[in-house]
């Protein structure tokens, strides 16, 4: 059975190879590559995102209110029954 002093000592062989190998200088270039891919992105912040759906919320909810607004204003325009029966057209008018 391996003494448990030993096994420490491979770690800790193992971990200072790696810090000082090829190792480091992959993780190093791969940190510059996925910042450079993630650079490209067109991506934003959390507090940008939050901001940009606040906007849009208040955005809906004017645009609901204004629709509201619409939907009443054409009921005035319309004409009542009673209206549309007596009035008469310039399209039917023969003078």
């Amino acid at each position: 059975m391996l003494n448990k002093n030993i096994l420490d000592e491979i770690g800790t062989k193992i971990n200072e190879v790696i810090a000082h190998g090829p190792a480091k200088d992959i993780e190093k270039n791969l940190r510059t590559i996925l910042t450079s891919m993630i650079s490209k992105l067109d991506l934003v912040t959390r507090e940008e995102f939050d901001v940009q759906q606040e906007v849009l919320k208040r955005t809906r909810a004017k645009l609901t209110e204004l629709e509201t607004k619409v939907a009443a204003l054409e009921g005035q325009l319309k004409p009542s029954p009673s209206e549309t029966g007596t009035a008469t057209s310039d399209s039917n008018y023969d003078g």
